[in-house]
């Protein structure tokens, strides 16, 4: 393979699964508005191989340093020799709206009213396994919520340092999971860590003042969480 292709190769890989991720974002939003659900919607359609199971999983936007860094590059590529990638620039719209959605889900909830209040967010690497903070959407989130007049109180298993030199101690930085959850009026699932897939919900009532949870990763099954006397709210799926 001559240089210019290969280059192009793997540009053109990251900037695919970057388009999946955002392609069932913007589905997702759509089945909350229609009322269909995207877990079922991602089986149906990962059960196609010519489309398979990988990188469909709906969420708050993709991070990282690869996925960002080749989209916005091949962009500039294309801009630099006269052409305009269409497609990518919808992508990348796509996700930075994205990685607003659970401050959003969050305003509604709270009729806009959302000063003084304290949000507990569980993650805030871009994925699991990482400190890597680098776009990740726990940055734009944070953002949002001190902007609105919110009490952060976070809690990741190994990427708080990280996020300390990037943003200081704007947030208040929490020992554990259940730390964080102390008088919150709300729970926003950022990462996916496994430790967070099976919380124990008795004590997460006793410590929450308002039992409401954002997951932005679809981790938890509505009609369980709901039966645990929480409010819940997921990606791609119409909240009654």
């Amino acid at each position: 393979m001559d240089i210019p292709s290969a280059e192009m190769t793997k540009y053109a890989a990251n900037a695919m699964l970057a388009t999946r991720i955002s392609f069932m974002n913007d589905i997702a939003n759509l089945c909350e508005i229609v009322g269909a659900n995207i877990n079922m919607v991602r089986k149906g359609i990962g059960s196609d191989p010519r489309i398979g199971s990988k990188f469909i999983y709906p969420g708050i936007g993709y991070g990282g340093s690869c996925f960002p860094k080749d989209v916005k590059a091949l962009i500039k590529t294309a801009l630099q020799n006269n052409y305009n990638l269409r497609v990518l620039k919808a992508v990348e719209d796509v996700n930075d709206d994205q990685k607003s959605i659970l401050f959003n889900k969050l305003y509604k909830y709270y009729d806009g009213d959302l000063k003084g209040k304290s949000v507990a967010l569980w993650g805030l690497s871009f994925k699991p396994e990482t400190d890597d903070m680098r776009e990740a959407p726990a940055l734009v989130l944070i953002e949002k919520l001190l902007e609105a007049g919110c009490i952060v109180k976070a809690y990741d298993p190994v990427a708080m340092e990280e996020t300390k030199k990037r943003i200081g101690n704007i947030i208040i930085y929490c020992k554990d999971e259940y730390e964080a959850l102390i008088d919150a009026d709300a729970l926003l699932l950022v990462t996916e860590w496994k430790e967070f897939r099976i919380p124990n919900f008795t004590v997460m009532k006793k410590l929450m003042n308002k039992n409401v949870i954002f997951d932005g990763r679809n981790i938890y099954e509505n009609k369980e969480i709901k039966a645990s006397g929480f409010d819940y709210y997921c990606i791609g799926i119409k909240t009654d």
